[in-house]
């Protein structure tokens, strides 16, 4: 069976790893051929962290390539969507996979349609895609409850990591104690509101904040403490390793509600106890008082992290729970078989190309 899988963006995006990629050794396994078809290539996903304005014209140039892949798609027996065919363009685009004739799966760890709302000619655009959709894997309940009103066969996937990668490490006694944060340029203003505590943290207590990916968004925000660091694929889990407690402060609007909590399973299955705004997902993955604490106020956010600061052996006990929660619910060994199952059920009596 072969599959044509499209994303927004290339590897160095974590939606493609970790929502698409990570599953294709298993679909191959079950039989299934992948071909992964970018829109968007890594070096637009280094201009987005580094600030470089990508060139206008390579972007219509991607888009008429995702086209041309769409038009080749019809000689697979699937398709594949992370969120939608041609961002920002209106649904009749999206209708030429339609034509392949093929069952379409559509995936999405973010409330896409939201940006849209309101807007001609893209309100309602994901309405119509699922509705022609065999079926959506979705991040969390919230975009789950979205999606089942357009396409019955909606089913919660959760994002997730590889443990048998993604593991604790043995930290040095002497060292300073680090919170951490990993993330990217478009999710650094949700640390914001929180950077004069962790200042003051940083300077009364000797403690690190290392911030992973924020990219150019961060320079302007430093302070004693604040180590920024580059992200790359390659040194990711060694940096939440040396991390001794994690954070994922988010603000509660609609779209947040949508995100799927990445940086907590990162930081969980790493073994670190963390500190979460309560919202959406987060109040799920977040057992407060067993693996983390979640915080909504500044004196809460304060109490959580001085806390864990001054009690190593909380730290040690909420970072066992949270890498126990983390191979249970949150591995790709907990999530690859259904997402394989599924596949095997939508393409049940096709053809063959």
């Amino acid at each position: 069976m072969r599959v044509a899988a499209f994303t927004k963006y290339d590897r160095e995006a974590a939606s493609t790893r970790q929502r698409l990629l990570q599953y294709v050794p298993s679909l191959e396994r079950a039989g299934f051929v992948v071909e992964h078809h970018p829109l968007l290539c890594d070096d637009y996903v280094r201009g987005l962290v580094t600030g470089r304005r990508p060139s206008p014209l390579s972007v219509v140039r991607a888009y008429g390539r995702r086209l041309e892949q769409l038009l080749a798609a019809r000689e697979c027996d699937l398709i594949w969507v992370y969120a939608e065919l041609f961002p920002w363009l209106p649904s009749a685009f999206e209708r030429l996979a339609l034509r392949a004739g093929k069952p379409i799966i559509y995936d999405m760890d973010d409330a896409f349609f939201i940006p849209y709302e309101g807007k001609p000619l893209l309100d309602g655009k994901l309405e119509l895609l699922l509705s022609a959709a065999a079926a959506c894997t979705c991040g969390n309940d919230f975009l789950r409850d979205y999606a089942s009103r357009f396409c019955e066969r909606s089913i919660v996937v959760p994002t997730v990591v590889d443990t048998a990668r993604y593991r604790p490490a043995r930290k040095g006694a002497s060292r300073p104690l680090t919170i951490g944060w990993i993330g990217s340029p478009s999710t650094w203003g949700s640390v914001r509101p929180l950077l004069p505590l962790i200042e003051q943290l940083c300077a009364e207590r000797r403690v690190r904040f290392r911030v992973v990916g924020a990219g150019a968004e961060a320079k302007l925000d430093r302070f004693p403490g604040l180590e920024l660091v580059d992200w790359s694929e390659a040194s990711e889990i060694a940096e939440i390793q040396r991390m001794d407690i994690g954070i994922m402060p988010m603000l509660d609007d609609p779209f947040q509600r949508g995100k799927s909590g990445y940086k907590l399973v990162q930081y969980m299955a790493c073994g670190l106890p963390v500190v979460a705004s309560p919202v959406g997902v987060n109040s799920r993955i977040v057992a407060h008082g067993e693996n983390g604490f979640l915080a909504s106020s500044t004196d809460e956010w304060q109490a959580a992290l001085i806390r864990l600061l001054d009690d190593a052996a909380l730290r040690e006990t909420m970072g066992k729970a949270s890498r126990a929660l983390a191979e249970r619910s949150y591995s790709l060994d907990s999530q690859a078989p259904r997402v394989v199952a599924l596949f095997k059920s939508v393409t049940a009596g096709a053809p063959q190309s």
